[in-house]
């Protein structure tokens, strides 16, 4: 039968490109001539800005090798296919962690329990190993965990009971080979959190107030094992004592190596992309631009497969913290005296001209006892390469008790331990406050940071306040948008890149906004919201991808180290949700089938081979 005309392939582009992309991969397949134009680099790279709505001005991802396959890792590799619901936690789990492997993970919630799960089951189901409860320590509830380098500890940070109804905060450091607890240390205030350092050592804090709206914060160093050599060995180290004006204090600590930096997941400036390609270039000569030149997606399973289908402290002073975690009283389960109220009462009874008198004090101190900076700690442009460097990260403020700024100290390499002068000999009436190396103001609440893989950029989430305010009082911040957004610092340049991503929204007031944690992979960044959902975004793109549903505000995220495809989320409605992309769903369901041939070569010797025993069944030469 006689075929009739057939459509010259540029008035096919011409129809496609009026096409949305799943009809254009449905008339790919008519026939190979409209199969090879449903796979033109024009054609998706139209479908791609058009169907994301990004700006023409955005390059694409510097690793994509087609328009096609990019338009297709953002479709079917984000996990937002919820395939499984955890429900073994009692209250709202509050924060979720992986471990450096990806093989477990660790909850903690209201129900004062931290539990560890397994991701590596053969049937692909999630499910519980261990579970600890810290009532037995008197924990009011378990708020935040982390992993140690090598997976071998686990860093339990909670909010400790003390006398009169007080709150404080405190860290449990267990061994993950037999779930013993090995040391236990104040932590003060409790929305310091808590951070490892290295393997073996963890960050702390305390508070003291040297007045009714100045503190002093001091960060410790901890040993993670205290035996019972420690009488004669010092397992506590004072890592920087920092002074605090208008009712701020330090907290949410988080320690970035700057190592890392020289291998970076993704480069957020185009610019930098652009330089760092055409260098590419360069030194690889004859390699074409299409081809990979900074970045891998790492996708498994073969390309063929990809078409067809991340000091101890005294009890009296817990009255006295600062703002507690974060997390407003209303959420809070026990009776348990506001930190906060403590300032607040102690501000009413309290003349202005005091207050004025005590601030004027303060300034005075921070002038005659704090150290003079080191301008060798951070240099942003003239740092020298290779040189490895360890910044601590914390929350902070000047303005008022609201954690509005960054701080960011460095670390130096005989800090790193405990090793040294005994504690008692550390201390001295006259001893200085140190300065911070660099400070980043947010102009906005702060309620949630994390750093990318690659320690390279900081994700910050805020609840702006209104432009151009000022701040008379610093016990009334100003009010703060329901909008959070979320910034992006580059630890490198130290300056914020770009414009913020949002979507996600929060209601609660400044006097009452808590925690919302979030987590970065490779290529996708995610955050919890107050509006019922998780999001996620794209880190190269800034275009929000995917909306995760909860029954309640969703507090914590953790993509797995191993595969940014599969996604956690915890909720206060008590539950955490596993989230995988389309594509291992797809993948999962379907039967296994065997590896195809990955060369032109292996292909045609194996077809070969296969005509030939055919023949010989037959009979034929």
């Amino acid at each position: 039968m006689e075929c009739g005309p057939i459509l010259p392939d540029s008035l096919v582009l011409e129809i496609f490109l009026r096409l949305p992309h799943d009809a254009v991969l449905r008339a790919g397949l008519t026939c190979k001539q409209w199969l090879a134009v449903s796979r033109d680099e024009f054609l998706w790279r139209d479908l791609f800005y058009s169907y994301y709505r990004i700006p023409r001005s955005v390059p694409r991802h510097p690793s994509a090798v087609s328009w096609y396959r990019e338009f297709k890792r953002l479709f079917d590799c984000i996990p937002c296919v919820e395939v499984q619901t955890l429900r073994e936690h009692s209250d709202q789990v509050l924060h979720l962690a992986f471990s450096h492997r990806g093989h477990r993970f660790s909850s903690c919630s209201k129900d004062c329990t931290v539990k560890l799960w397994d991701t590596e089951r053969q049937d692909g189901n999630i499910s519980l190993v261990h579970s600890s409860s810290m009532r037995q320590f008197n924990w009011g509830y378990t708020q935040f965990s982390q992993f140690n380098a090598d997976d071998s500890l686990l860093l339990v940070s909670g909010v400790y009971l003390g006398p009169h109804n007080s709150s404080s905060g405190e860290i449990a450091v267990f061994s993950l080979e037999n779930y013993m607890l090995l040391s236990r240390v104040r932590n003060k205030p409790y929305d310091v959190f808590g951070c490892w350092l290295n393997e073996t050592h963890l960050i702390s804090g305390n508070l003291r107030w040297i007045g009714n709206m100045t503190s002093c914060s001091m960060l410790w160093l901890n040993k993670a094992f205290q035996d019972i050599e420690s009488e004669n060995i010092n397992v506590v180290k004072r890592l920087f004592k920092i002074q605090n004006v208008n009712a701020s204090t330090i907290r949410t600590v988080m320690v970035a190596h700057c190592s890392r930096h020289d291998n970076p997941d993704l480069l957020l400036d185009y610019e930098a992309q652009a330089q760092a390609q055409s260098q590419a270039q360069r030194q690889k000569g004859q390699q074409q631009l299409h081809q990979p030149l900074l970045f891998d997606l790492g996708t498994s399973g073969s390309e063929e497969d990809e078409e067809e289908e991340e000091v101890e402290e005294d009890e009296e002073e817990c009255q006295r913290e600062t703002k507690s975690r974060h997390l407003p009283t209303a959420r809070l389960r026990n009776s348990t005296i506001s930190p906060f109220e403590h300032v607040i009462q102690t501000r009413k009874n309290v003349a202005p001209t005091e207050l004025e008198i005590e601030s004027q004090v303060a300034q005075m101190m921070s002038r005659a006892h704090t150290k003079a900076r080191d301008t060798s700690l951070i240099e942003p442009s003239d740092s020298k390469e290779g040189e490895d460097k360890t910044y601590l990260l914390f929350t902070t403020g000047s303005l008022t008790y609201s954690p509005h700024q960054i701080g960011i100290k460095q670390i130096k390499p005989d800090q790193m331990t405990t090793s040294g002068p005994v504690l008692g000999k550390e201390r001295s009436s006259n001893e200085s406050f140190d300065t911070l190396d660099h400070v980043i103001d947010i102009h906005g609440h702060i309620i949630g940071m994390g750093l990318s893989p690659d320690h390279r950029y900081l994700y910050v989430n805020s609840r702006a306040w209104p432009a151009g305010c000022v701040i008379s009082d610093p016990m009334s911040p100003p009010p703060i948008a329901e909008e959070i957004d979320l910034h992006v610092i580059d630890l490198k340049s130290l300056r914020e890149e770009r414009r913020s991503l949002r979507a996600h929204r929060a209601f609660t007031p400044n006097d009452e906004c808590f925690f919302i944690f979030l987590d970065v992979s490779r290529d996708f960044v995610a955050s919890g919201a107050e509006d019922k959902h998780g999001y996620i975004w794209d880190r190269h793109y800034n275009i929000c991808l995917a909306r995760l549903a909860h029954d309640d505000v969703v507090n914590s995220v953790a993509f797995s180290p191993a595969d940014q495809e599969l996604l956690l989320s915890a909720s206060d409605d008590s539950t955490i949700k596993v989230w995988r992309s389309p594509r291992m769903v797809r993948l999962a369901q379907s039967p296994s089938r065997p590896p195809r041939p990955r060369n032109l070569l292996s292909s045609w010797l194996s077809r070969n081979k296969n005509s030939t025993s055919a023949n010989s069944v037959n009979g034929k030469p």
